[in-house]
C-alpha cells in the first residue's frame, strides 16, 4: 500500500468549523495526510473562500494594485495568525500589518427595500484593491483579537493540527477542531493503544 499524498488545495476545500469567520480564515493553511497545504493558490480559491464565508460578489478588477488577491490574502492570514498567537499567549502584538489592511476597508450602509414591510440594511463595500476585497476578514479579525473571550480560542488539541477554533460548546471543554477529524483520530489511536496494551 503506498502512503497518500497530500491532496492539492482544490480537492481539499475550506472548512468552515471554527465558530469566527477570522479563524475560519486562519484555518485556509492546514496539515493534510501529515503536510501543509494552502488553500490559496489563486486569487479565485480567495474569490470562492470569500463567498463561501458569506461575503459573496467580490471580484479582482485588472487595475486592481500591483499586490495579487492570494498574495494579500496569505499576508492577511499571516498577521492574523501571529495576532492571535500573541493575543493567546496574554503578549504584545503589532497590528500595523492588519490595520493597513483595515485602513483600505471603506464601506457604507444602503437601504434595501424588497417588498412593503421587508426593509433591511446591507454594508456596500469598495471592491477596487485586495485589502478592500479582504476587508470583511480584516474587520472580523478586529473583532475577534478586540472582543473574544481569549479563554475560548483555542488550537485544536491534536499537536499535529494547526486549526483554531472558538469553543461555543456549553461546558466550554471543546478539544478538536472537529470531532470527526481530530477527535475521532485521537480516540481511534487511543483504542489502539489500549488494545496493545491490554494483549501486551
Amino acid at each position: 500500500m503506498r502512503p497518500s499524498r497530500p491532496r492539492p488545495a482544490a480537492e481539499t476545500g475550506p472548512l468552515f468549523l471554527a465558530g469566527d469567520p477570522a479563524l475560519d480564515f486562519l484555518n485556509t493553511r492546514m496539515r493534510v495526510n501529515g503536510a501543509l497545504v494552502d488553500l490559496f493558490q489563486s486569487d479565485e480559491d480567495v474569490l470562492r473562500w470569500l463567498e463561501r464565508a458569506g461575503w459573496p460578489g467580490a471580484s479582482v478588477r485588472p487595475e486592481a494594485a500591483p499586490m495579487s488577491l492570494r498574495d494579500a490574502a496569505r499576508r492577511l492570514r499571516a498577521s492574523i495568525r501571529a495576532l492571535v498567537e500573541k493575543r493567546k499567549a496574554g503578549q504584545r502584538g503589532d497590528p500595523s500589518v492588519l490595520n493597513g489592511f483595515l485602513g483600505q476597508a471603506q464601506s457604507h450602509p444602503r437601504v434595501v427595500w424588497g417588498k412593503p414591510g421587508s426593509v433591511r440594511i446591507e454594508r456596500v463595500r469598495r471592491q477596487d484593491t485586495p485589502a478592500a476585497i479582504l476587508a470583511p476578514v480584516s474587520e472580523a479579525a478586529a473583532v475577534l483579537l478586540a472582543t473574544a473571550d481569549f479563554t475560548l480560542v483555542r488550537r485544536c488539541d491534536d499537536e499535529t493540527c494547526v486549526l483554531w477554533f472558538s469553543d461555543q460548546t456549553r461546558s466550554h471543554h471543546r478539544r478538536w477542531c472537529s470531532a470527526a477529524l481530530c477527535g475521532n483520530r485521537h480516540k481511534a489511536a487511543a483504542y489502539r493503544k489500549r488494545r496493545r496494551a491490554e494483549r501486551g
